[in-house]
């Protein structure tokens, strides 16, 4: 006797209620909530993105996994077909790739002329021919700086000069807008993670387990001691002045930590796997590269420690947003843009 799935009555008509997240790289899953979702029979509903077919990975009478295809890349419209029946649409932000051949292992830097700033970083001791390319706001590339190895963390100070840590030589190199680059720092260990503060002291991520701050007359300081990280140090500033850091580690249970203005250090969110590249929003919302009960994407953490799926793709490392609220992302070897209508935050 053949058994048939369990199904939804037919001549139901497929409804869809929302989509979580509502924004993904091509190739991320996101869930589809609504009714009417199931099988009919033994055939799955079928799903479309833009008019391109989205691989339906799971269903159940009031959702469906759906993987946005690869080729979508643009705002686009999600929709189901069930049994000759169509659907409501709902609008799904697909991010747009801006560069490729980068290797970022961290968050990019944003102007505030919207140029993007992304790391060719290479493996440990790698002399490569790029260290930092910049992208300006219609997607041309440029290379800005050559030079110096293993490029890996990347922030920018209030007179628009770009900050570069090399984990490799344990420097920070200071960055003209024209690409002339001198050593601002040096002796900070293995050096990843770079942030400003409001009073433009530069903070230092060795990921040995040390955060260096750095006072504008170039004294430096131990400001807080962690758990080392098996890769590095990823950081940014919230609004109340709190620092906050991840710092991958072999569990897969990892935290974000929060490090106050006296340099106490606490546990803010815990249950994070890898997490990687960090930043925040205007209302203290966390925004990391990460994954979340098994789902990977972008993880937003609101100021009340409630985690969800703001943005799903594999392989992100880094997230930053740009003025109109577009979220710049980064893979390993890879640049997308996303309108997410989200005002990342930054002293002023």
């Amino acid at each position: 006797m053949v058994r048939l799935l369990r199904s939804d009555p037919p001549n139901s008509n497929p409804r869809i209620e929302a989509v979580l997240p509502n924004a993904a790289l091509p190739g991320g899953e996101i869930e589809v909530r609504g009714a009417n979702l199931g099988a009919t029979g033994l055939l799955r509903p079928l799903s479309a993105i833009g008019g391109a077919t989205a691989p339906v990975l799971l269903t159940r009478g009031n959702r469906l996994i759906v993987r946005v295809p690869e080729a979508t890349q643009q705002t686009t419209r999600l929709e189901v077909f069930r049994n000759g029946s169509r659907s409501n649409q709902v609008d799904v932000h697909v991010a747009r790739l801006l560069a490729e051949n980068v290797h970022a292992v961290a968050s990019p830097a944003v102007n505030s002329a919207g140029e993007i700033f992304v790391t060719f970083s290479g493996s440990r001791g790698q002399q490569t021919p790029v260290s930092v390319f910049k992208i300006d706001p219609d997607g041309e590339m440029h290379v800005l700086l050559s030079g110096l190895i293993n490029a890996t963390g990347l922030a920018i100070d209030a007179y628009g000069y770009l900050y570069v840590s090399s984990r490799q030589e344990g420097t920070v190199h200071r960055v003209s807008p024209e690409g002339a680059a001198a050593i601002y720092a040096e002796g900070m260990g293995v050096a990843t993670g770079l942030a400003f503060d409001v009073g433009q002291n530069l903070y230092v991520g060795d990921r040995s387990g040390t955060i260096f701050k750095i006072a504008r007359d170039r004294q430096t300081f131990v400001f807080a001691t962690l758990e080392p990280s098996v890769a590095a140090y990823h950081m940014a500033f919230g609004p109340d002045g709190g620092l906050f850091v991840t710092g991958p580690t072999t569990s897969s249970f990892d935290c974000v930590h929060r490090i106050d203005p006296d340099g106490s250090t606490s546990v803010y969110y815990r249950g994070l796997g890898r997490p990687q590249g960090i930043a925040v929003d205007i209302a203290g919302n966390l925004y990391v590269a990460a994954s979340l009960r098994g789902r990977r994407g972008i993880i937003r953490i609101t100021p009340e420690k409630e985690a969800s799926v703001a943005l799903a793709g594999n392989g992100l490392v880094g997230i930053a947003f740009a003025p109109g609220g577009t979220a710049i992302l980064t893979t390993s070897n890879a640049v997308y843009h996303c309108d997410l209508g989200i005002e990342g935050f930054e002293f002023a």
